[in-house]
């Protein structure tokens, strides 16, 4: 299979798309209804390996926590091309779900997330631009800096 346009302009930006993650409990990873794709919450994965654990704010920096983001929505997208076969089929994104375990007083939540955000923007142009919530949780699974799904329309 050759690669997608979306695929060349990660390459270009230095980007990897990964393998997409197996899921981490009871649960699918990707789901396509009509012409939404939804993931479920991807998390700062490479490989097997959990990149980035801990509190954005206290064991983590924000951009460590920027980093995470764009790491998760890598993976939201490796979902959506194993359930699409390309990412080109992606005529919009819809919205980005961000949540970020944060340490107490940590508030920038809208930061961590523009990892995603940015990304998304740069791959798709003004089809990249989405809705989008960060929240700060207190703990996330496996100790996860950041979980990041996408929606995206096709």
């Amino acid at each position: 299979m050759s690669q997608s346009s979306i695929e060349q302009k990660l390459i270009k930006r230095g980007d990897v798309l990964p393998s997409p993650p197996e899921a981490v409990g009871f649960y699918v990873p990707v789901l396509q209804t009509g012409n939404l794709v939804m993931t479920s919450g991807q998390l700062p994965m490479v490989g097997k390996e959990l990149i980035f654990k801990g509190k954005i704010g206290s064991d983590l920096t924000k951009d460590d926590g920027y980093n995470a983001a764009k790491i998760c929505c890598l993976n939201a997208l490796a979902q959506i091309k194993h359930c699409l076969g390309s990412l080109d089929e992606i005529r919009r994104i819809i919205r980005v779900e961000g949540f970020v375990q944060s340490a107490p007083g940590f508030q920038d939540q809208s930061h961590v997330l523009n990892g995603a955000s940015e990304l998304l923007v740069d791959l798709f142009g003004e089809a990249g631009k989405h809705t989008r919530f960060a929240v700060g949780n207190n703990e996330l699974p496996l100790n996860a800096a950041v979980e990041v799904a996408l929606w995206v329309e096709i």
